[in-house]
């Protein structure tokens, strides 16, 4: 038989099982016995919460491998390639690690069926343990209580925010989704909470597992000025520990904060000098990207954000208001029909000047011309284009040099987006244009 490849293995999987999405933990525990998974490394750190989880994990892996540690990163969904998901010491699974993970996976699960999501959690808990690492930080994909993530148990567990997202699966309120991401907690384990006002079942979960409950506004908090940003956090035998003068962030520092905190409970050594480096030489692609680039050898700048519901996009738009640009802001949007359009958009109409819509490379898209109505209904200048790279192209021929295009609205828009990019890199650079 001829091996498969990378891609044959995720064409294979995304057929294996009935439904894409089958909330519950039986299979992939039955799964994971078998392969031995209990736990794929010594120290363990789940991450849920409706935003700020990708970059969350990245701050805590950051944090974690300046010390020296080996560590494994799992997150979704990805932008480009799936190798993106398993990151393994600062770098991503090659082909090879991957194909040998699911082909474990696949010989481990007998009649057992698993959707695409499960096998390629179990695949990437099997190359960490495989990997002989210090400790793994795990992205919850969808809520937490009932997410392939939580089969292991975590030695710790954060939680970034909670806002209403994905109400087919964790309920319409605040309250519900709570229950569901308090599910990532263990008996008498620390769990941290960066949102400043979690609903009570959150609450009642910690305490009816005397989890030491670490909150934002009480435990831990940060305050910023226009140069710098404070933190200040509790150890793990109760004191107060405080850090002046941190340089600001492009990625949410509320995030930053919380990873701050589950750091200094790790009783790791603290310097402060090595702590503000690494925070600020930490990235996330397509999480406030913003990139210089040229097009047709116009020099322009673009924002990219991945955000796609109302509490990302509000958050987004404090961050624009803290950050005016000389001229207009020019956005490229695409929205999934399961989300808020009229709760993305709101926050936003005030930061920008016109708007290209289109549909994204799935499915699940919103149509463009669902988009424009809506838009045109709220009085803005907007526009509906094939796809988010036609978007681009017309909204780089009405940029200049001081204004700025703003793409949002999912990890589709932002995957194209980063497609057009790099063809715009080799186009220049063909004629010779710097980059």
């Amino acid at each position: 038989m001829t091996q498969r490849t990378l891609g044959d293995w995720l064409a294979y999987l995304e057929q294996l099982h009935p439904s894409a999405i089958d909330m519950g933990l039986a299979r992939s525990q039955q799964v994971a016995a078998r392969l031995g998974l209990d736990k794929p490394a010594p120290r363990v750190i789940t991450v849920t919460g409706t935003n700020g989880k990708g970059s969350t994990c990245a701050f805590v892996a950051a944090l974690l491998r300046a010390q020296g540690l080996k560590v494994g990163v799992y997150s979704s969904p990805h932008l480009l390639r799936y190798n993106e998901r398993v990151q393994i010491d600062g770098k991503e699974a090659a082909d090879q690690q991957l194909c040998e993970a699911f082909a474990a996976v696949e010989a481990a699960r007998g009649e057992t069926s698993l959707t695409y999501f499960e096998a390629g959690t179990l695949a990437a808990f099997w190359l960490f343990k495989q990997s002989a690492l210090d400790a793994v930080v795990l992205e919850v994909g969808l809520g937490g209580r009932l997410d392939t993530v939580n089969i292991v148990d975590a030695d710790m567990a954060l939680v970034t925010s909670i806002g209403v997202d994905h109400a087919d699966y964790l309920g319409d309120t605040r309250e519900s989704v709570a229950f569901e991401k308090a599910g990532i907690f263990r008996q008498g384990k620390p769990a941290l909470c960066g949102d400043l006002n979690p609903p009570q079942p959150l609450l009642d979960k910690a305490r009816e597992l005397a989890c030491p409950f670490f909150l934002r506004g009480r435990d831990f908090d940060l305050a910023s000025t226009e140069q710098y940003w404070q933190w200040r956090g509790v150890d793990s035998r109760g004191q107060q520990v405080e850090l002046h003068n941190l340089p600001l962030l492009d990625l949410p520092m509320e995030n930053a904060a919380l990873a701050l905190q589950a750091y200094l409970l790790m009783d790791l050594p603290w310097d402060a000098g090595q702590i503000a480096t690494v925070l600020q030489s930490t990235r996330m692609v397509g999480r406030l990207d913003r990139r210089a680039f040229r097009w047709q050898g116009k020099a322009l700048t673009i924002l990219m954000d991945v955000g796609h519901n109302p509490h990302a996009a509000e958050y987004l738009a404090q961050r624009l208001a803290a950050r005016p640009v000389a001229g207009k802001r020019l956005a490229v949007f695409g929205l999934l029909v399961d989300k808020d359009l009229a709760g993305v958009v709101q926050p936003l109409l005030g930061a920008v000047q016109g708007w290209a819509v289109a549909p994204l490379d799935t499915a699940r898209s919103r149509p463009a011309s669902e988009l424009e109505a809506a838009l045109a209904n709220l009085g803005t200048d907007v526009k509906s284009y094939s796809s988010v790279a036609a978007a681009l192209d017309g909204q780089c021929a009405l940029a200049t040099a001081d204004d700025e295009i703003l793409l949002f609205g999912s990890f589709f828009c932002v995957g194209e987006a980063l497609q057009w990019l790099d063809r715009q890199a080799t186009e220049d650079g063909a004629n010779g244009i710097a980059g």
